[in-house]
């Protein structure tokens, strides 16, 4: 394979392009397509995370322009993936430490055998179209995330149904009957992957009129302009960015190393905040010797930047 690397190194602020992507297919071949895209990834420079599984290919990837191009240009030689969609962003650094593609039961854990988009799933909708829909009082809005990720940011009315996992999503909805007294359900996630199983598992459980936001809320966030848009907050992202908000912007949320949450300038701000090793929201849950711990690491993690290396662990 071709070395095409356009190296980032010296890259100006926003100059990594960052893909989300997904795509729901039959895909037999997936374990020998794992270690050709690794190997293009790593040619590239490319980072992020890559899941291939029976079921298609899910994940996001930064590099610079002419990677990120290679690598969607090879994933789209596969026929399962030739009307492969993504969605572009910016980042100020590289947002990923490494470049993983993993072979996975699942591109999105939802724990449902037989659940599948590509035989029954919801109703998509046009972000332009969104607003007139979740305004609707015939509507139940639902957001499919989790409860870190929606702690930061919800569209305007929804219900937050506090998961922790996607796992738990489905026996949410078995618990909750009052889901069935609006004739509409609208649903919606980060990019749309999870609304695809959602929506497929409500119309399995009945429910008639089911729909999703087509590209999910980043999509949302770079189409409708601020000044008419019903989302409140930031949207959570799985990379270093954390959050972004409208038009695709980077957020003020920086990542509690210790247990993951996302944290505000207010939580940084906090006596029980210290960088890489606690914050409000897992102080009470540590105890001193794993403060200290996190502690030796947060040292590691400062000798390798004093370097100018990336300390994996940071």
């Amino acid at each position: 394979m071709t070395d095409i690397t356009n190296s980032s190194a010296g890259a100006e602020p926003g100059s990594f392009l960052v893909a989300a992507l997904y795509h729901f297919a039959r895909f037999e071949g997936f374990v020998d397509f794992r270690e050709p895209l690794q190997t293009l990834c790593d040619e590239t420079g490319v980072k992020g995370t890559l899941l291939l599984a029976h079921e298609g290919i899910n994940g996001t990837i930064a590099g610079t322009d002419t990677a990120i191009a290679s690598v969607l240009s090879f994933i789209r030689t596969r026929p399962e993936f030739a009307n492969l969609e993504h969605k572009e962003s910016r980042a100020s650094k590289m947002p990923f430490l490494r470049m993983k593609v993993r072979l996975k039961k699942e591109i999105v854990t939802m724990g449902v055998e037989n659940i599948d988009p590509n035989r029954i799933v919801g109703t998509y909708v046009d972000p332009k179209d969104w607003n007139a829909l979740i305004s609707d009082p015939e509507t139940i809005l639902i957001d499919t995330r989790n409860d870190y990720e929606t702690a930061i940011g919800i569209f305007k009315g929804a219900v937050d149904p506090q998961t922790k996992t996607f796992r738990e999503f489905p026996d949410w909805v078995r618990n909750n009957s009052g889901l069935h007294n609006k004739p509409k359900i609208a649903m919606y996630c980060t990019g749309g992957i999870r609304c695809e199983k959602a929506t497929a598992f409500m119309k399995e459980q009945g429910f008639d009129e089911v729909y999703h936001l087509k590209g999910g809320i980043l999509k949302y966030l770079e189409e409708v302009p601020e000044e008419e848009s019903l989302w409140e907050g930031a949207c959570f992202v799985f990379d270093e960015r954390v959050s972004v908000t409208h038009g695709l912007k980077e957020g003020n949320h920086k990542l509690c190393h210790a247990c993951r949450e996302p944290l505000t300038p207010e939580h940084r701000a906090s006596p029980l905040f210290e960088e890489g090793v606690c914050c409000p929201n897992c102080y009470d849950m540590r105890t001193e010797a794993d403060r200290d711990r996190y502690r030796q690491r947060q040292k590691q993690i400062a000798l390798a930047k004093k370097r100018g290396e990336k300390h994996l662990g940071s």
